[in-house]
């Protein structure tokens, strides 16, 4: 069974850092196309970062590049997100999600083929 377990999330100060981890088990996450998204109340859920299985290519959407770094820890079978200068607009619940391959838009990244999401973890970010 495919599974993307999620933590990481919580409150943080605007301008501090938090790092998101996302635990694939029942496949091995670098063969795939890694993802994070992120979603508020009544909006889309969007692309931030994408990242290709051959770890070539990576996207980052204007609103987060330069602050977010994706990762991947091969040994332990995990993505992560470092999130730094935190934002208050950076508040959403993050998801990760994995697929055949990724392709953009003019504002986000899009996984194709999804296979999986995770169960999503809420970053508030306030004072």
């Amino acid at each position: 069974q495919l599974q993307l377990v999620e933590s990481g999330g919580g409150l943080v100060q605007p301008g501090g850092s938090l790092r998101l981890s996302c635990k694939a088990s029942g496949f091995t996450l670098d063969n795939y196309a890694n993802g994070w998204f992120r979603q508020v109340p009544g909006k889309e859920r969007e692309g931030i970062s994408c990242i290709s299985s051959a770890n070539d290519s990576t996207y980052y959407q204007d609103s987060v590049k330069g602050r977010f770094t994706i990762s991947r820890d091969v040994a332990e079978n995990t993505m992560y997100l470092q999130m730094n200068s935190l934002k208050p607009e950076d508040t959403a619940v993050y998801f990760c999600a994995v697929g055949m391959t990724f392709t953009t838009d003019q504002t986000m990244c899009i996984i194709k083929r999804l296979q999986v999401w995770g169960q999503g973890t809420l970053v508030t970010v306030s004072s």
